[in-house]
């Protein structure tokens, strides 16, 4: 009998980790990658990896107040197994890491060190630098190429992934995939296929994200069948520096080492910003939210900053918008020390030295809390049933999900520093689970399947392929349709969300997917062709973009990275005692109505025509009961009072 074969999509940790796990269970797999798999994007994570350790333990600390930390700063949007299961792992990986090879930094006396990320009042963030991820991907990388070495692997890089092949029952059994030098187009048997592509940033044309991060393979299982989930939850990262060509990092850690944002209370004051005294500027991170300072959650901090410059009119410059975050303050040798790598960045792309000057940043595009569904059983300790074939499969039997483009982990606002964790943490478990799905077959294995069943599937993505040579070359440009989709995605989507604007956007973008449809190509050879893959993957961008805008127009509520101001519970601002009380009451009984209607997941599913319907999900939060987010909130202390009342069922006299 023929072995069986896993495909994974991607190189990045999630990737690369399942693929570990697998090759280390016996099962050959085929890692399909854009680039070399040391150029994933997993690469561009700068500030480190949270888990519980023996320092934060001495304080308090808890795998318990990992999970609690994360449901609480994701707006209770996630199942809470997965997230349960991810915080008691969390520890066992670092040291894996660790073990493997990852140079993470050291205490004078040996220790790992850590700081402190946002969202959490513990320094549980492991880091190498400022080069977190590249460092865990390269250590993942020697693993898997050992087990390469030795048969187990095999690395199709600078091969695109064109969609899956379905049986006739609807069952996953290979992959489509295209050389991006001969252009060859071929098909991958496989008895399960790991989707662990990453994110869709580049739908909004400016991000933090690399180019590959199209979004295209995810969007190609979406429209093969299976379900997406709470696309409308995307991240805006706080701190990114601002250029025409693309939004770059400015890493969480910088503020977690010490670094602090300001203004200068004088709009757009012309002094250099070293000779504006302290009096002068307003921390303001600092002083609306004292507990949690510059690190906050990301949501909050990222409207705070928009705010700022929109509303107050504080920018720092009159014609770009722009806060200062300063890490002057802090000593050269450290900051070359734990954060030389992101500084560097600045001081190249800017021409100033972040050591001696603040540096001037704005919020950007980041990460996708959505992602494709998948599943997940539930133990009876309440986390994830390990080994269970169920963890990360989605809809369709035999495609699973993992990393970025997987939807469990992060509800509707991710923690710094938890997207490594839960990206290593995902490939691990669902290798395990697909190593037990192929023990027990409910078929017959790919390498048995008739050959007719991937010609077919092969034949169809060829035609696709001619037909996009053969194009008159009389229809729009692909580059400029899709800066013209990120404009719209990232005025209609983004930090602050109105329904006229969904609306809108919604129109236009479906106006841009027809022109899309009959964009020309500027280049019709076979060899290497860029061209195709650019516009292939633009016409791939538009079901995902239109399931985050139906997703948003639809979810009135604000939740995490979703934010409607109409829709903003008010802060209590009355002076006397019983109406403070009576509004206290009042924000929580909007709160409770609120869950009712939308503590849900946002399904999407393509209809015949490509358009998102959608449905929606019960979030499973039986470990960790709901209760208000209230990082900041003035009449905080009343609120949280009133709530604990109900929750005991009490009532105030």
């Amino acid at each position: 009998m023929a072995k069986p074969k896993v495909v994974v999509i991607g190189g990045g940790l999630a990737g690369l980790s399942a693929t570990m796990q697998l090759a280390q269970l016996g099962i050959d797999v085929d890692v399909v990658s854009l680039t070399p798999v040391k150029r994933s994007h997993s690469c561009c994570a700068q500030g480190g990896i949270n888990s519980v350790n023996n320092l934060t333990r001495q304080l308090g600390d808890s795998e318990w107040k990992h999970f609690d930390d994360t449901v609480y700063g994701g707006d209770f949007l996630q199942h809470q197994p997965p997230v349960r299961e991810m915080a008691l792992w969390a520890p066992k990986i670092i040291e894996l890491m660790d073990r493997l090879g990852v140079t993470f930094n050291r205490t004078p006396e040996g220790f790992r060190d850590q700081r402190r990320f946002g969202g959490t009042l513990f320094a549980r963030t492991a880091f190498a630098g400022a080069t977190t991820g590249q460092q865990l991907l390269y250590a993942l990388d020697e693993q898997v190429r050992r087990w390469e070495e030795h048969g187990h692997v095999a690395k199709y890089e600078f091969w695109d992934y064109l969609g899956p092949v379905l049986d006739d029952r609807g069952v996953c059994c290979g992959a489509i995939v295209q050389d991006l030098v001969t252009m060859e187009v071929r098909a991958l048997r496989a008895d399960a296929l790991i989707i662990a592509s990453g994110g869709c940033g580049l739908i909004y044309g400016r991000s933090t994200m690399s180019m590959a991060c199209t979004g295209s393979a995810a969007s190609r299982t979406f429209q093969a069948g299976v379900d997406y989930a709470n696309g409308e939850f995307i991240q805006v990262h706080p701190t990114a520096i601002p250029a025409a060509d693309k939004l770059r990092l400015m890493s969480e850690s910088a503020r977690g080492e010490g670094g602090r944002v300001w203004v200068p209370k004088t709009p757009q004051d012309a002094r250099h910003p070293n000779k504006i005294p302290a009096a002068e500027r307003y921390y303001f991170l600092e002083q609306r939210y004292p507990k949690y300072g510059n690190l906050v959650p990301r949501d909050i901090a990222t409207r705070e900053i928009f705010n700022v410059c929109t509303k107050e009119g504080l920018s720092v410059e009159k014609d770009r918008m722009c806060v200062y975050l300063d890490v002057s303050h802090l000593p050269r040798q450290e900051l070359d020390r734990k954060l030389g790598g992101i500084l560097e960045i600045y001081e190249k792309f800017q021409g100033v030295d972040p050591r001696d000057v603040p540096m001037k940043i704005f919020p950007a595009v980041h990460y996708s809390m959505g992602g494709l569904w998948c599943g997940y059983e539930r133990s009876s300790a309440g986390g994830l049933e390990v080994g269970s074939p169920r963890n990360h499969e989605t809809n369709i039997p035999g495609i699973y999900a993992i990393g970025e483009c997987d939807y469990h982990y992060h509800g509707a606002n991710r923690l710094g520093a938890n997207s490594l964790i839960a990206c290593i943490f995902s490939g691990l478990v669902t290798g395990t689970g697909v190593a037990n799905r192929l023990k027990s077959p409910d078929g017959p294995v790919a390498a048995d399947r008739p050959a007719s069943l991937f010609d077919r599937a092969c034949q169809a993505r060829q035609a696709d392929f001619k037909a996009l040579l053969a194009r008159d070359g009389k229809g729009g440009n692909p580059y400029e349709i899709h800066q013209e989709l990120g404009r719209v995605m990232t005025a209609a989507a983004t930090v602050v969300r109105h329904n006229p604007d969904l609306e809108a956007a919604i129109g236009k973008v479906e106006e841009l997917r027809e022109r899309a449809r009959r964009c020309s190509l500027s280049d019709t050879g076979q060899w290497t062709n860029q061209n195709v893959v650019f516009t292939r993957a633009l016409e791939d961008m538009f079901p995902l973009a239109l399931t985050i805008l139906h997703g948003a127009l639809a979810r009135d509520e604000c939740r995490g990275a979703h934010f409607k101001p109409e829709l903003a519970r008010p802060d209590i601002d009355a002076k006397e005692p019983a109406e403070r009380r009576r509004q206290a009451e009042a924000w929580c009984d909007r709160f409770e109505e609120n869950n009712k209607r939308w503590l849900k997941s946002t399904i999407a599913r393509l209809d015949a025509d490509g358009r998102p319907v959608l449905s929606y999900e019960e979030v499973d939060v039986s470990l960790i009961p709901p209760r208000p987010r209230l990082y900041g909130v003035v009449g905080g202390e009343l609120i949280e009072e009133v709530w604990k009342e109900r929750r005991r069922g009490t009532t105030h006299e």
